[in-house]
């Protein structure tokens, strides 16, 4: 569902400038110099604010509360109003939110080339339904996401995916291929991803990158936060060194890990880390 249509408009214009922007409570501010007409307040089901939208010279305009608290100068705005409460469920409006910032991200971005392999999504789903099986309507991270092909797999082995990365334009790549779900799929820098996900059962990395000496602080980074978001983790890297990287961030995190190494993507995912 659109974010529009859980407020009952036909149009709603975020202030924030990205989906990334919502964790930085100075990016709801431009919603204080509206001069209101009419109002909307969106609650969750625990009636802890999530958004407010304000009617100013003919357009909705709304600020997002989903990761820091509003200002208190908006609820007194809202107030004056005499505006009208929404009660929705938290998980539906942040994935309308995603969507919303998807959608924006099609609209202005360029995307990458394409350059994936057509087996890679089956070799992808064939060793994740080897590892877990098959997990019907399982929630499972994706990190690093890319242009999506893990996301396409992961949910072609029965599982539903939250997908991020901070490329828009590989991003933007996956939404035109289909690989990527714009509700289900964000922008982010991923040493953050604790700030904008919940923990769910199941997380993925699919052929991290290269991870070299002088950038392994990020790629841990990212892994870290990866572990705090999923009860278990598959993480996939091209060599051996790489995976006993991984193991040893996994095991300061307190995972037992597994490395192992696969014939099924000699090229992509060679070296599989379990934990």
């Amino acid at each position: 569902m659109k974010a529009a249509e859980i407020l009952e408009l036909t149009d709603l214009i975020c202030v924030e400038d990205s989906f990334a922007d919502l964790a930085d409570p100075a990016s709801a501010d431009p919603i204080l110099s509206l001069d209101p007409e009419a109002g909307k307040l969106l609650v969750d089901e625990n009636e802890d604010l999530m958004a407010v939208a304000f009617r100013s010279g003919g357009a909705w305009y709304a600020a997002n509360y989903l990761f820091h608290t509003p200002a208190t100068e908006v609820i007194d705005l809202f107030e004056g109003t005499d505006g009208e409460i929404y009660q929705e469920d938290r998980d539906v409006w942040t994935g309308a939110v995603r969507e919303y910032y998807s959608a924006a991200i099609l609209r202005e971005v360029k995307p990458s080339i394409e350059d994936i392999p057509p087996d890679r999504p089956g070799k992808i789903a064939g060793l994740v339904t080897e590892v877990w099986g098959r997990q019907e309507g399982a929630v499972c991270i994706d990190c690093c996401c890319g242009s999506g092909v893990g996301a396409a797999a992961l949910r072609s082995a029965g599982m539903r995916t939250l997908a991020y990365d901070h490329d828009p334009a590989l991003l933007a790549r996956g939404f035109e291929e289909g690989r990527l779900v714009p509700a289900e799929t964000a922008c982010i820098d991923g040493t953050m991803a604790t700030t904008y996900f919940r923990p769910v059962p199941y997380g993925t990395a699919f052929m991290m990158g290269t991870i070299r000496s002088f950038d392994s602080g990020i790629w841990e980074r990212l892994t870290l936060e990866l572990l705090a978001l999923s009860e278990e983790t598959l993480i996939t890297v091209a060599t051996e060194e790489e995976a006993r990287m991984v193991a040893a961030w996994c095991r300061s995190a307190g995972r037992t890990p597994e490395v192992r190494e696969s014939d099924r993507d000699p090229l992509y995912d060679r070296w599989v880390c379990l934990s």
